[in-house]
């Protein structure tokens, strides 16, 4: 296709960018199309505008029915063109509209036209086309004709019906199930791509009849495949037959014999899938191995990166498993460190990490350390895995490659790569007690210079349970009491912890602790000077002996089995007075467990633990929270959490704002109140919620708030039964009550008189919105198409004047809830028409795709079309009411 001519650039990263359908749009298309109706066809001219009609629809635009109707007709015109090139493209066009069946019977005609045509590139087009846009009953018709082109003698038009065949065994597998002796013919063709294609659909086939494969596979295997890619394909297909067979191993053998013969075929490819089906094999022997070890040892010396790279990455997994069968490999893998292909240098390394002796391990060493700085962080991550398996391995080299991890340490990475060494240094100081002072002094002398807040907090926590067990303590206080003065709030507290164990482990050093935590009060953070007044009169900091040395040791060591939600809640609803606080009255109950703590038994943990990608999840929070009330314990799993609505406005008395929980057949307000009046205490804190406009919701149950005394968020909750798995709407109307007791300023005590007032806040809306979770998909298109038109509603919509196109889409995007995908939330400037993707998922779970076509209908009117696919036709029906109703 011609490009409109433009100003090279020298700069290829600004050539890739650029893009001859930059700014097109369906409308304008469209009216270019009607060059398909000019009495002299230019098939240039007329090619062009169907790339660009492709384009359209390959990018998610859709066409109306009125549209794609008209174009359909149009491009049929085409067929009275004689230009070869242009007749492709009108083959292309019309699979990409995917005609209905009274615009099929069109069409139809003028394709079996061309599948009899003498012209065998019209007669393979044509198949591939009338298998895409026709029904079983059509299907029927022309048969025949598939069959015949099964075993033509032209490989195109054979292989064009044994894919449309592949196709279609989705579809109608009766009929294709029919052709069994035309495709078995075709899998004795000389022509490579016939042989592919017809073995490939003949197993399809066959699959679900394991005795049927078993002997397509024996009869195969006698030597009748010429073709390298059907090869590859039998040897794939025999493996499948030896992992699935119950016989013996003594009937498997002349399946593994082929497999091995294949090692000396002649096409690379054969020989590789040869060598790594015999690798991937269950139960394999070493001796089995060594015919495809040595074969893979020869490509690790081709001259084709992609096969010195498939070679290595195979030695690499077989490693694993056999690594003294790899061993012979060494020599030639020591080679490629040094590859130009840095993913072929860290395989090898790797590789070579697990099947080297002690021997080799210095040597190993000295040519990593000049590779290192050459490669990304995310293969040095692999390197220093291996590293630290190699010095599991070998013990007596700890020391060793416990400096080779402390010399990277200190160069420059991200926090994964910096976080993988720490990790590996951990481990080793776990199972290497030999390991143990090196590493700990590796790891303090790291966060002498650690820019990472995550991972210093938790060396000092290990530093604080492995360092008093060490035959010197005290050359360790030094580094932890450094965290103090120079980082920052965070770590100086996890500093003044770690400084406490070691005071309640080495009875030694506990008066050097006393001075640390001393001057540690006079921190100007609240954190750091709590925790140490907290310490100090724990560990007896006085003078006096507080608790017994278990105790201390029980506190500073011990697990909390209490859920920090629950301990936070129980803390702010705890009233000051002469009892203290019972921490044992703190709700142990959880509903789920935490991911983190689910572990694979047998598997000793990984270094530090995983560090948190960012906040927990809201959900998790919330669910976490609401499960600890015994009143909405038994909701069910919470489905969705709105953000904060705000009920009051700023620089108000009281700032209240709430949370909508969605359930299944509940809905639970949050309301967060703060007090912002110094002079008041709030006790008995409720808010009444008037229903009268949500008919289809009862109030079931609340939760007071005991206490808000000033700038002290709390919360209050009231809970709502709906209608199970409906999207119940309504509006809402609060009012705070509480009791209000005046505070002296002097004293800080209140009165113990109160006074019982309200406060009006705004109404609250439960919209449809709130029933819909945004979840985004990867790639739409894909995910449209696997959902299926079973249960897809479309209409369209005028949305009235809007100042912009902009303003429509926000409006649609924020009234569904949904999740905009592939940035098609972004409406480019002086658009008069924009496709939206939205995808979610509706309660009770259903997966929801949905598809906005904006269009301006006039000055500023905006017209919109709206497909709905969904898993249940009654949800699509649901989106398309709110779209009405909004």
């Amino acid at each position: 296709m011609a490009q409109p001519l433009v100003k090279k650039d020298d700069d290829r990263d600004d050539e890739a960018d650029y893009s001859p359908f930059l700014g097109i749009e369906k409308g304008a298309v469209l009216q270019e199309a009607r060059v398909f109706n000019d009495p002299q066809l230019d098939p240039r001219r007329c090619s062009q505008v169907i790339t660009k009609l492709l384009y359209l629809l390959n990018q998610g635009e859709t066409f109306t029915k009125v549209e794609a109707t008209e174009v359909f007709f149009a491009v049929t015109k085409l067929f009275q063109s004689k230009d070869i090139g242009l007749r492709r493209m009108v083959y292309v066009m019309i699979k990409e509209l995917s005609p209905s069946a009274d615009e099929v019977i069109i069409v139809t005609s003028s394709l079996m036209k061309d599948m009899t045509s003498k012209t065998d590139m019209y007669r393979a087009n044509a198949i591939r086309v009338l298998c895409r846009i026709t029904d079983g009953t059509l299907l029927t018709q022309i048969e025949r004709y598939l069959k015949q082109a099964i075993v033509d003698k032209n490989p195109v038009v054979a292989s064009a019906a044994l894919v449309s065949g592949i196709h279609l065994l989705q579809t109608n597998p009766e009929i294709v199930k029919r052709w069994s002796n035309e495709v078995q013919e075709a899998v004795q063709s000389r022509a490579a791509l016939v042989q592919f294609h017809a073995l490939a659909l003949l197993h399809q086939i066959r699959q679900n009849d394991r005795l049927a494969v078993n002997k397509l596979v024996s009869s195969l295997t006698k030597g009748s495949v010429r073709s390298p890619l059907a090869q590859c394909l039998l040897i794939r297909y025999t493996s499948q037959v030896i992992r699935e067979s119950a016989n013996t191993q003594a009937a498997d053998r002349p399946f593994y014999d082929f497999l091995e013969g294949c090692l000396r075929h002649k096409a690379e490819m054969v020989i590789f899938e040869a060598a790594r089906a015999i690798t991937e094999l269950n139960c394999v022997t070493t001796r089995e191995l060594t015919p495809a070890i040595t074969v893979l040892q020869l490509f690790l010396s081709s001259s084709k990166p992609v096969l010195r790279f498939a070679a290595v990455r195979t030695l690499n997994k077989v490693a694993m498993t056999h690594p003294m069968a790899v061993t012979n490999c060494n020599i030639d893998m020591e080679s490629l460190i040094s590859d130009q292909n840095r993913s072929i240098a860290t395989l090898a390394i790797t590789t070579l990490l697990k099947t080297g002796n002690e021997s080799s391990v210095d040597r190993l060493m000295k040519q990593i350390t000049n590779f290192m700085s050459d490669i990304a962080d995310e293969f040095k991550i692999v390197v220093v895995e291996a590293i630290r398996s190699l010095c599991l391995k070998f013990p007596l080299k700890h020391r060793s490659l416990m400096n080779f991890l402390s010399n990277i340490l200190r160069e420059e990475g991200g926090f994964d790569y910096k976080k993988a060494i720490v990790d590996s240094i951990v481990i080793l100081i776990r199972d290497i007690p030999e390991a143990k002072e090196t590493g700990l002094l590796h790891l303090c002398e790291f966060i002498e210079d650690c820019e990472f807040t995550y991972l210093s907090t938790q060396i000092l926590h290990f530093l604080g349970i492995e360092g008093p067990k060490t035959s010197d303590p005290s050359k360790y206080i030094r580094y932890i009491y450094n965290r103090v003065h120079l980082e920052n709030a965070t770590v100086r507290a996890a500093a003044v912890s770690t400084l406490a164990k070691f005071g309640a482990m080495v009875d030694t050093l506990k008066p050097r602790i006393f001075v640390l935590l001393r001057r540690c009060l006079f921190d100007n953070d609240d954190e750091v000077r709590d925790r140490a007044t907290l310490y100090l009169n724990t560990l007896g900091g006085d003078g006096a002996v507080v608790q017994t040395g278990e105790d201390v040791k029980e506190f500073l060591f011990g697990s909390l089995d209490i859920p920090l939600v629950n301990l936070e809640n129980s803390l702010k609803n705890y009233e000051p007075s002469e009892e203290s606080f019972d921490i044992y009255s703190v709700p142990r109950e959880v509903k789920t467990q935490p991911l983190a703590e689910k572990k694979a038994p047998g598997k000793k943990p990984t270094g530090l633990g995983a560090p948190p990608a960012g906040p927990p999840s809201t959900v998790d929070a919330y669910e976490k929270l609401l499960s600890s009330i015994p009143e909405f314990a038994n909701f069910g799993k919470l489905f969705k959490s709105s953000a904060p609505v705000e009920l009051t406005e700023a620089e108000t008395e009281y700032a209240v704002n709430v949370v909508k929980h969605i359930f299944d057949g509940h809905v639970v307000f949050q309301y967060n109140c703060t007090n912002t009046i110094p002079e008041q205490l709030l006790e008995n804190v409720t808010v009444i919620v008037d229903a009268s406009e949500a008919e289809e919701f009862a109030e079931v149950a609340s939760k007071p708030l005991r206490s808000l005394p000033y700038d002290s968020p709390g919360q209050t909750f009231v809970a709502f039964e709906k209608p199970e798995g409906t999207p119940a709407i309504g509006k809402f109307s609060n009012m705070l009550r509480f009791i209000v007791k005046e505070v002296d300023p002097s004293t800080g005590e209140a009165e113990d008189d109160g006074v019982e007032d309200e406060y009006q806040l705004e109404e609250l809306e439960v919209v449809a919105a709130d029933y819909i979770l945004k979840v985004g998909v990867s790639n739409f298109r894909n995910a449209w198409e696997s959902m299926g038109a079973d249960c897809e509603r479309i209409d369209e919509y005028g949305l009235g004047p809007r100042e912009s196109l902009a303003e429509a889409v926000n409006a649609v995007i924020d009234l569904l809830g949904m999740q905009p995908c592939e940035g098609t939330e972004v409406v480019p400037n002086n658009s008069r028409s924009h496709t939206c993707l939205l995808s979610g998922v509706y309660i009770g779970n259903v997966k929801v795709l949905v598809r906005l076509q904006f269009g301006l209908d006039g000055p500023k009117d905006v017209a919109m079309k709206l497909a709905v696919r969904s898993e249940d036709e009654s949800v699509s029906d649901a989106i398309h009411e709110i779209v009405a109703s909004g």
